[in-house]
């Protein structure tokens, strides 16, 4: 039987980090996927957001490896040359109920150890973005936006260059734990292989708990149950009237439809939040009506006939619809007693912004 050190399920942007970081520590990294390339799920149907860190509770994972990640994405983007721009967001609010819950925002942050948010006043807002309507605004200098698939690109050569391997196509069937770490079944392209490995690292995004259910002696009990979260977005056509992102004051599951933009300054807004059952990327026109409800409130010039459906991702979400925060989920042996086994559940956002963190973390508990 062919062996491995390290055998990564999923590559996603997350999968990717920790392929790039175990290369250099392991000799032997493959890293499969089910589709025929990388990132072709959560990684690429997102917003391109690069975040602060400023919502999270204190202490947990997600606002730890945001602040940290952040920093760290920056300087990685300067040193391999990927598109970025840090161009900052405004959190928004109207009227005197919101503007108190931005100066908890900005209380949450600082506890966060993120400590640049500037309050803007609505004369302030008028000079530097008159097609804004809010009555106040926190802005956020160090939030920016990143071609994703530049930045996943980078990270599988950096994992190639340490002689990692990637194969796509390639579905996980099973792992059996052994003495020297785990024999695992793959479907490759119709064919079914075997391979030891010593590390596994389960970074399969959406199907995290599908795969955690296939290794043997896994506990149930540890497996969490993935909801899957669809977030929709539309296009808006012509000049964007917005050089930053804008936000909203965020909802219970989600950051609610936001103003973005891409590296090539295309406008786009959302997403929105919709638990859903089964993997489906469909976005209904008939949101519309939605979207312009939502944007309109800060966008009162929005032209309707500009807005467009464009795409839609899924988060894997531990949280349901109605609980209440749930952070990151990252396991080993202290959790779940299989040595070499580290299973990552629920890397919503800003698990794009965490990446490097996270991948970081992960070495350290190999």
């Amino acid at each position: 039987m062919d062996s491995v050190d390290v055998i990564v399920v999923g590559a996603g942007v997350v999968g990717l980090a920790i392929a790039a970081k175990l290369s250099q520590k392991y000799s032997s990294v493959l890293v499969v996927d089910k589709n025929a390339s990388f990132g072709e799920e959560t990684s690429s149907r997102n917003s391109e957001v690069i975040h602060a860190g400023i919502y999270y509770p204190e202490n947990s994972l997600k606002a730890k490896f945001c602040v940290e990640g952040k920093h760290q994405l920056y300087q990685y983007c300067q040193q391999r040359h990927i598109p970025f721009q840090k161009v900052g967001k405004l959190l928004v609010a109207h009227g005197a109920s919101e503007e108190a819950s931005l100066e908890n925002i900005q209380k949450q942050a600082q506890r966060n150890g993120v400590d640049d948010l500037c309050w803007q006043s609505q004369a302030q807002l008028k000079i530097s973005t008159p097609a804004l309507a809010a009555s106040a605004a926190l802005l956020s200098p160090s939030t920016g936006i990143i071609d994703t698939h530049s930045y996943m690109q980078s990270l599988l050569a950096q994992a190639q260059n340490n002689d990692a391997i990637f194969v796509g196509r390639t579905l996980f069937i099973s792992a059996l734990p052994n003495t020297q770490g785990f024999e695992v079944t793959l479907n490759s392209q119709g064919e079914d292989i075997t391979l030891q490995c010593e590390q596994l690292i389960n970074c399969a995004g959406l199907h995290a708990s599908s795969v955690a259910q296939a290794i043997h002696t896994m506990p149930s009990q540890h497996i969490p149950k993935i909801h899957y979260c669809r977030g929709h977005y539309f296009s808006y056509q012509g000049k964007s009237p917005f050089q930053q992102l804008i936000y909203p004051i965020p909802s219970a599951n989600g950051l609610g439809i936001h103003a973005s933009l891409d590296i090539g300054g295309q406008l786009k807004f959302g997403p929105d939040t919709q638990y859903i059952d089964n993997i489906d990327y469909q976005v209904d026109p008939a949101l519309k009506a939605k979207f312009f409800n939502a944007i309109v409130k800060y966008f009162p010039g929005l032209d309707a006939e500009k807005l467009q459906p464009d795409y839609a991702g899924i988060r894997p979400k531990l949280q349901g619809a109605n609980d209440g925060f749930k952070d990151f989920a990252i396991q080993n042996e202290k959790t779940h007693g299989i040595a070499g086994l580290i299973n990552l559940f629920g890397i919503d956002s800003p698990g794009l912004t965490s990446s490097l963190a996270i991948a970081e973390h992960v070495e350290y508990l190999t």
